[in-house]
């Protein structure tokens, strides 16, 4: 027999966060999930909000995957499922947050704060010293005061100068805040620096030195960091349930799964698993087509805009997607995926390639266009994951802009995270449907 995933688990953790983004709290985070991996814990980490490329770089750190805590996106109950599974046979998780510490959804809801309040679990604030020596405990100051309800158990300095810098911020931290730890003061490391692409970093699979990079991270911690501090502050919140945020495409759905197409939930498909689907995985930039057998296909997002010559040449993922189209199994497409799905995408340099032509649309990336923000959605017909008027979360992030889109039931009514209406997205032909959300959960 399995666990039992009913029960509450006591799962012990804590959370990596940061005034701004930029401070370095992914680097640090990384760094930290090796040490202690190199030390003998069992550790594992969450990454807060919608992000799919740190969790790649988290699972690459420790091993196991990594799922996303969405405070907006989720529902309390995906919330705790996700950190019951996750923690299972677990001695440590560590969950990076986003942005900065208060920046959610909106000014009350989705931040790393509002986890870390849910969770009761402590915050290790990573700030970037650049620049500023007594300056930097004063944020720090501001930071423990803003929220009550959130405890701010030591700090991290990044990107610290020289021995003098380091003891000017000290004596400051030691006037103002003498109760919260300074746990380390880690030198600017250029080489530790992760390089970026416009929705973020690079991929983890793009990643050739990757595991130097972690490898000199978890030193670089060992060395300027109290590694053994960190571990001793996390605290337990008991979790419990069986993650299962969507309702499945089909028995058996087969996933696109290579560079062009990397961005799945684990939590989606393991959520999936739950609910006795069989999946199996597929690589179209390797010219593979869905498994025969398969009731269903879902094309994740991604970079389809990199790779759209290799994609329009693959004849067997072409002709099995289209034959399966034919053969009326269910299609869904998201964001990258959707656009596949589509007559044809344009990119960066204005080279058009044809892509599957079962959804009467074609995307280009010629002039970037930022779509950003979460989203409100209310199916408009019915499919797989629900009837019309069923209620979802997610989140848009993509610069492609449609450039035609032809006659075809909407999938979703969107709004913002607001409440602020943004009209009908995605579209569905029979069943073939998709659209630029990435869908977190059911509302």
């Amino acid at each position: 027999m399995g666990p039992d995933l009913s029960r509450k688990t006591p799962v012990c953790g804590l959370i990596i966060a940061a005034p701004s983004s930029g401070s370095g709290k992914t680097v640090v985070t990384l760094g930290l999930l090796a040490a202690l991996k190199a030390r003998g814990i069992k550790v594992a980490s969450f990454k807060t909000g919608p992000d799919y490329i740190d969790p790649a770089f988290h699972a690459k750190a420790t091993g196991r995957p990594c799922f996303n805590l969405d405070p907006w996106a989720m529902r309390p109950e995906t919330l705790s499922a996700s950190v019951n599974e996750v923690g299972l046979d677990i001695e440590l998780v560590v969950a990076e947050g986003v942005m900065g510490l208060f920046d959610g959804a909106t000014l009350d809801l989705g931040s790393t704060a509002d986890l870390a309040a849910l969770t009761g679990w402590p915050i290790v604030l990573v700030v970037d010293a650049r620049s500023q020596g007594a300056s930097a405990a004063a944020q720090v100051l501001g930071f423990d005061r803003f929220r009550s309800d959130i405890n701010i158990a030591g700090v991290i300095f990044n990107r610290v100068g020289s021995e003098k810098h380091q003891n000017v911020i000290r004596a400051a931290m030691s006037r103002v805040l003498p109760e919260i730890p300074v746990l380390g003061m880690i030198p600017w490391e250029h080489e530790l620096e992760l390089p970026s692409r416009h929705l973020g970093l690079i991929q983890a699979a793009e990643q050739d030195g990757l595991k130097s990079i972690i490898d000199e991270a978890a030193q670089c911690m060992e060395k300027h960091v109290n590694v053994g501090a960190v571990h001793d502050l996390a605290t337990d919140w008991h979790a419990s349930g069986q993650v299962q945020p969507l309702p499945p495409l089909g028995q058996h759905i087969a996933v696109a799964q290579d560079e062009a197409f990397a961005f799945a939930y684990p939590a989606m498909l393991q959520g999936w698993r739950n609910q006795g689907v069989e999946l199996s995985f597929f690589s179209p930039l390797d010219d593979q087509a869905p498994a025969a057998h398969a009731d269903a296909v879902f094309l994740p997002g991604g970079y389809p805009e990199l790779h759209g010559y290799r994609l329009s040449s693959a004849e067997k993922f072409v002709f099995g997607l289209q034959k399966a189209a034919r053969d009326g199994k269910v299609i869904y497409g998201e964001c990258g995926g959707y656009m596949v799905l589509g007559d044809a995408i344009v990119d960066a340099e204005g080279q058009s390639h044809a892509m599957l032509g079962l959804l009467p649309l074609q995307t280009s990336f010629a002039k970037r266009k930022l779509h950003l923000g979460y989203r409100q959605l209310v199916l408009q017909t019915d499919t797989p994951l629900g009837k019309a008027g069923a209620k979802f979360r997610g989140h848009e992030f993509h610069y492609a802009s449609i450039i035609d889109k032809g006659l075809a039931a909407n999938l979703f009514d969107a709004a913002d995270a607001e409440g602020l209406s943004l009209g009908p997205i995605g579209l569905q032909v029979m069943n073939v449907f998709g659209s630029f959300a990435h869908v977190v959960d059911t509302a």
